[in-house]
C-alpha cells in the first residue's frame, strides 16, 4: 500500500538519548515515530510531517548514503538497549501493545541493514521513493498548488544526486528486479513530464521546465545504467531459509514457523478445492444439462469458474465499474448495521500511478496521511494497457470478472482497507496513531480485509449468489497460494512452472494472474502469507471475543473494537479485547 520496501536511513545524533521511565513507552514512541519521519522526507510527506525543526521536509529527498545508513543502524541498536530496560508486565495495555510494534520494527531494521540489505541490491526502492516523492505533492493537497509546486521543483533538483548514491550502493540486482526497476522508472519519466507538468501554473512553468531538464536526463541516464551496468551483475532474489525464517517472525508478528504456516496452508487448500466442488456441482448441471457430469475436481469446477467469468468489464469500463461497486459495498455495509463507517468520505477511486505497477498489477490503497486525515486516500485500480493483446486482456477480465471486482473493492476499500485506516487515523494519542498506521501488523491489516469480505458475504450481500461465494473461494485459494508460493520460493527453491501450475490448475487463476503474481512473489518476501495468517487469526480473535461475551455478543461492536485499536499484532489484539492471548 504505497509503504518503502526497506527502513527509513536515520541520521539522528543520539548524544541526548537518556533511559525512560519504565513504567511508559510513549515518550520513546514519540521519539522513533518523529525521527523517522524527520529523516525519511518522502515518507514525511505521505504522511503529512512537513517541517522538523525548521527544515522543510517536503523539499528533501531520503538520503541513503553510508554516512546516513550507519547513522540508522546506532539509532536503532541504541533503540533496541532501551527497549531492553522496559518491563513489559508493568506496561499498560495499549502500551504493552506499543512495545511490542516497536521491538518488532526495531528488530526488522536491523534485520534489513545488517544481513538483508536491500539498498545494496534493489533498485526498485530507488524508483519508488522518487515516483513517491512526486506522487505525494501531486495529488495531496496539503498545501496551494503553487505551494507543491515549488515543492516538487526543490525535489527535482536534487534527482541526480539521489540517482548517483543510488549507482554507488548497487552492487548487484537479481534480473527481475532490475527489469520492473526500469518498468517503473519509465513512470517517473512520464509522471515528472507528462503529468505533473500538464497540471503546473502557467506562472511556474519555466520553473518546472527548468528543474525537470536537470531531473529527466539523470532519470533516463539511471534507465540506462540500469540496462547496461547493473543489469550485467544479476543475483538472486531468494532471501534462504535463514534470513527468511527472522523476517517471517518480524513481519508476521507470529509465533508460528514458515514451515508450520505452510503445512497448515497446505491443509486448508485441499479442504476448500473440495468445498468448491459441492457448490459448483448443481450449477454445472444447470449450465450443462447435456454435458456428462465430470467426476475430476478440477474439470468441473474449472468449467464452472470459466462460465461465470464470462460476466465481466469491457476494458474501458473497468474503473467506472469498481466505482460502481463502492457505492453498492457502501450502502449494503450501512443497511445490514455491520459496522459504523467513518464520517469523513474522501476516498478517490483512480488508475494505479505507472511507477507502482510492477508490484500492484490489479489495485491497491492508498489511505490518507495519518496526520492530515483530512486529505484523500486512494483506490487504484490498474488500467487493462490498450497495446496488450486480445488474449491477454480477455485473461484479465475473466480473473476480475463482474463477482471478483466486487471482491476486490470490498478488499481494498469497503469496508476493508479504507475504512480501516480512517478508523486507525483516529487512534490517540499521535504518536500511537503514527505507530501503528505507518509501522502496523501486516496480518491484521490484510487479515481485516480479508475477514471483512467474508462478513459481508455471510450477511448475504448479492443475495447470497452461488457465483459470488465459489469466486470468493476461489479467491480463498489464492489467499492459500500465496502463503505456500512464498514459503517454498524464498526457502525450499519452488520452480517457477511449478508456481504456475500451482495458481492455474489448484487454485484456477487466469494465466495472466498468475503471472503477475509470481513476478510479485519475487519482488518481495514474507508479505504474501500476511492473507493467510491474518485472516485466521482474525477470526480466532473473534471467535474467543465471542465466548467472552456470551449472549452479549455484538458483531458491529466488536468491528469497531478491532478497528479502534489500530494494526496491533494480532495476539496483541486478542489481549486488548479479552485480557488474554490467543
Amino acid at each position: 500500500m504505497g509503504k518503502f520496501c526497506w527502513v527509513i536511513p536515520l541520521t539522528l545524533a543520539m548524544s541526548g538519548c537518556t533511559s525512560r521511565n519504565a513504567e511508559s513507552i510513549l515518550p520513546l514512541v514519540e521519539e522513533f515515530v518523529y525521527s523517522s519521519l524527520a529523516f525519511s522526507p518522502v515518507a514525511s510527506t505521505g504522511a503529512g510531517y512537513h517541517q522538523h525543526q525548521g527544515r522543510r521536509l517536503d523539499e528533501m529527498l531520503d538520503d541513503l548514503s553510508p554516512a546516513a545508513l550507519d547513522a540508522q543502524r546506532v539509532f536503532y541498536r541504541r533503540l533496541e538497549v532501551r527497549l531492553a530496560k522496559l518491563e513489559p508486565p508493568r506496561l499498560a495495555p495499549e502500551e504493552r501493545a506499543d512495545y511490542d510494534i516497536l521491538g518488532g520494527q526495531v528488530a526488522l531494521a536491523l534485520l534489513e541493514l545488517d544481513q538483508i540489505q536491500n539498498y545494496r541490491h534493489n533498485p526498485t526502492g530507488y524508483v519508488e521513493r522518487l515516483g513517491n516523492a512526486f506522487f505525494y505533492p501531486h495529488v495531496l493537497e496539503y498545501a496551494p498548488l503553487a505551494e507543491r509546486v515549488r515543492h516538487m521543483v526543490a525535489r527535482l533538483g536534487k534527482v541526480p544526486a539521489f540517482l548517483e548514491q543510488a549507482q554507488k550502493n548497487l552492487v548487484d540486482s537479481p534480473e527481475i528486479w532490475t527489469t520492473v526497476a526500469v518498468e517503473e522508472n519509465d513512470g517517473n519519466i512520464g509522471l515528472i513530464d507528462r503529468i505533473i507538468r500538464a497540471t503546473v501554473p502557467a506562472a511556474q512553468r519555466a520553473e518546472y521546465d527548468r528543474a525537470a531538464a536537470i531531473a529527466l536526463p539523470a532519470l533516463r541516464d539511471f534507465n540506462a545504467w540500469l540496462k547496461n551496468d547493473l543489469a550485467k551483475r544479476p543475483s538472486d532474489w531468494r532471501l534462504g531459509k535463514e534470513k527468511y525464517a527472522l523476517k517471517f517472525r518480524y513481519v508476521l508478528g507470529t509465533d508460528l514457523t514458515p514451515e508450520q504456516v505452510l503445512a497448515r496452508a497446505e491443509a486448508d487448500l485441499r479442504s476448500v478445492r473440495q468445498r468448491m466442488y459441492e457448490l459448483a456441482r448443481p450449477l454445472h448441471r444447470q449450465w450443462r444439462p447435456r454435458h456428462e457430469e465430470h467426476a475430476d475436481l478440477n474439470t468441473l469446477v474449472g468449467e464452472t469458474l470459466a462460465r461465470i467469468a464470462e460476466r465481466h468489464a469491457a476494458p474501458d469500463a473497468y474503473v467506472d465499474d469498481a466505482k460502481r461497486d463502492l457505492e453498492e459495498a457502501r450502502h449494503f455495509v450501512r443497511a445490514k448495521q455491520l459496522l459504523a463507517l467513518p464520517p469523513r468520505d474522501n476516498l478517490g477511486v483512480i488508475p494505479t500511478p505507472e511507477f507502482m505497477r510492477g508490484i500492484y498489477a490489479v489495485g491497491g490503497f492508498q489511505p490518507a496521511p495519518p496526520l492530515e486525515p483530512r486529505l484523500g486516500a486512494f483506490y487504484w485500480i490498474t488500467p487493462i494497457p490498450q497495446d496488450w493483446p486480445q488474449a491477454r486482456i480477455s485473461s484479465k477480465l475473466r480473473e476480475y470478472n463482474f463477482y471478483k471486482l466486487k471482491l476486490l473493492t470490498i478488499h481494498e476499500a469497503m469496508p476493508g482497507h479504507y475504512v480501516q485506516f480512517e478508523y486507525g487515523n483516529d487512534v490517540a494519542p499521535q504518536p500511537r496513531r503514527l505507530l501503528r498506521v505507518l509501522y502496523g501488523n501486516g496480518p491484521y491489516v490484510e487479515g481485516w480485509a480479508e475477514y471483512a469480505t467474508e462478513m459481508l458475504l455471510e450477511a448475504g450481500f448479492l443475495d447470497h449468489s452461488p457465483e459470488l461465494r465459489l469466486t470468493f473461494w476461489k479467491g480463498e485459494l489464492r489467499v492459500l497460494a500465496n502463503a505456500i508460493l512464498d514459503v517454498r520460493l524464498h526457502t525450499l527453491g519452488l520452480t517457477d512452472q511449478q508456481a504456475l501450475d500451482l495458481m492455474t490448475q489448484d487454485t484456477f487463476q487466469e494465466t495472466e494472474e498468475a503471472t503477475a503474481k509470481l513476478r510479485r512473489a519475487k519482488l518481495s518476501s514474507c508479505q504474501l502469507p500476511t492473507y493467510y495468517v491474518g485472516w485466521r487469526d482474525m477470526v480466532r480473535v473473534r471467535d474467543h471475543y465471542r465466548r467472552e461475551q456470551g449472549a452479549g455478543f455484538r458483531l458491529a461492536e466488536f468491528n469497531a473494537r478491532v478497528l479502534k485499536a489500530g494494526a496491533v499484532p494480532l495476539p496483541v489484539l486478542a489481549r486488548l479485547l479479552t485480557g488474554s492471548g490467543l
